[in-house]
């Protein structure tokens, strides 16, 4: 039987933005998933946790983002486990619990610059298809030397996305509505209205 195709994109969604939506449609057509699990992370392991929202708010937001995509699904799967949540793990339960599924795990540059010091890479790199963004102050080349690198070290399968290179980041929304800024344009309408009305960040 064929496996469904499932991309995942992790992170601290703290808040999720339109770079996030537009990271997972161009992962879902170009590799044709059947659908893009967006996972916010509890207790990432390397960020610090004082500035970070809590889960239901930050999951709620997602719900709220994604909520018009029929593609896109909210998982709290990281969220509902005890303690530091690594991908590794993740992926190993994921696989074990859903065999009839391979999963595309959706990175931005700098997560993939990263990832060969992230708790056992090779589970990682084992099972899952990794597919990368251009982000920031990267470039194509050295995205794909990098790469390269990967798939000769790990025996990866590492892709790159055809993604446009939007260099929004979470802190600067913050920030924005830290200050009273606007931030429309820089995620959905109703998440910006969620944020307003719950009066997060300030």
């Amino acid at each position: 039987m064929k496996k469904k195709k499932i991309g995942i994109m992790g992170g601290t969604f703290n808040p999720i933005h339109i770079g996030h939506l537009i990271l997972g449609q161009t992962a879902l057509e170009q590799f044709q998933l059947d659908k893009v699990l967006f996972m916010p992370t509890k207790n990432p392991p390397h960020k610090s946790c004082n500035h970070i929202l809590d889960d239901a708010v930050r999951a709620e937001m997602v719900g709220i983002a994604i909520k018009d995509n029929p593609n896109f699904e909210l998982s709290t799967f990281e969220m509902d486990r005890e303690g530091i949540t690594y991908t590794a793990d993740t992926l190993f339960q994921l696989t074990k619990q859903n065999p009839d599924e391979e999963y595309y795990f959706i990175v931005g540059a700098d997560s993939l610059f990263y990832i060969d010091r992230w708790k056992d890479p090779g589970t990682i790199f084992k099972l899952s298809k990794l597919l990368a963004a251009v982000r920031g102050q990267k470039s194509n080349k050295e995205m794909l030397q990098k790469i390269a690198e990967l798939n000769e070290t790990f025996h990866a399968s590492v892709d790159l996305l055809n993604s446009p290179n939007i260099d929004i980041s979470s802190t600067e929304i913050r920030e924005r509505a830290k200050n009273g800024m606007d931030i429309q344009y820089y995620v959905t309408p109703n998440v910006a209205k969620y944020i307003q009305k719950n009066n997060l960040y300030r």
